[in-house]
């Protein structure tokens, strides 16, 4: 499971360390693509394998499922680490994200999420008053956290 949350800088190169603990996680082939609220998901290769075949169900006379699918693959890069367990984000990616020098890479379960600094300041500014209530949407009354 890919959890935590950890800060690093990017490069000038675009390029962004992982740390090994998710390195190792994540596993060896993996997609970075445009997320949502502005940030970078990263999948493992069978994760992202699984999104494709859901993406195949949406009917492609649906406007909302065309402009999704667009939105969400075009951005799709495959990567590697390089020696010292850097990825090169492509231009396009940095630009979406607003990635500069400092960087926030937060494990969501599933994937990685990219953020820059900022964004993720102020998601969490203006979610972290409504975790509770959020958590009360969500989840059963049964369930205790």
């Amino acid at each position: 499971m890919l959890m935590g949350e950890y800060h690093h800088s990017i490069d000038d190169k675009g390029r962004l360390i992982i740390p090994s603990k998710l390195r190792s996680e994540l596993g060896d082939n993996f997609i970075v693509t445009r997320g949502l609220e502005g940030c970078l998901f990263v999948y493992p290769e069978q994760e992202w394998n699984n999104i494709v075949e859901k993406l195949k169900t949406l009917p492609f006379t649906k406007k909302d499922a065309r402009n999704f699918s667009r939105f969400f693959l075009s951005g799709a890069t495959a990567l590697e680490f390089d020696k010292q367990g850097r990825i090169n984000i492509t231009s396009p990616l940095i630009h979406y994200a607003d990635l500069k020098k400092n960087c926030v890479i937060v494990g969501v379960s599933d994937r990685l999420e990219i953020w820059s600094e900022e964004r993720w300041n102020q998601f969490f500014d203006e979610n972290e008053n409504d975790l509770s209530e959020i958590a009360e949407h969500l989840f059963d009354s049964q369930i205790s956290m």
